[in-house]
């Protein structure tokens, strides 16, 4: 499946989630992660999360979709990290 996570975190913490995501998604702007993952992967991810974060102050959403063929993404101004220069 395809993922697109963006959070919005307390500063203290902003650092800890970026590097945790990092390890299994694409980083694509401040805040926001997408890739493809596994549903395995992607408990993961959540597990790992729900660690790291306070939920009383802190959100996170994500979206999944099937493939990310269904993911119609238009970017307007400076594209920040271009998956394509990831998979070059």
């Amino acid at each position: 499946m395809y993922v697109v996570i963006v959070y919005d975190v307390e500063q203290e913490r902003v650092a800890k989630v970026c590097q945790y995501l990092r390890r299994f998604l694409h980083w694509v702007q401040n805040s926001v992660f997408e890739g493809e993952v596994t549903e395995a992967q992607l408990e993961r991810i959540k597990q790992g999360l729900h660690k790291l974060v306070d939920e009383e102050y802190d959100s996170i959403y994500i979206y999944c979709l099937p493939h990310e063929k269904y993911l119609k993404k238009q970017v307007l101004g400076i594209e920040k990290a271009p998956i394509a220069q990831i998979l070059d």
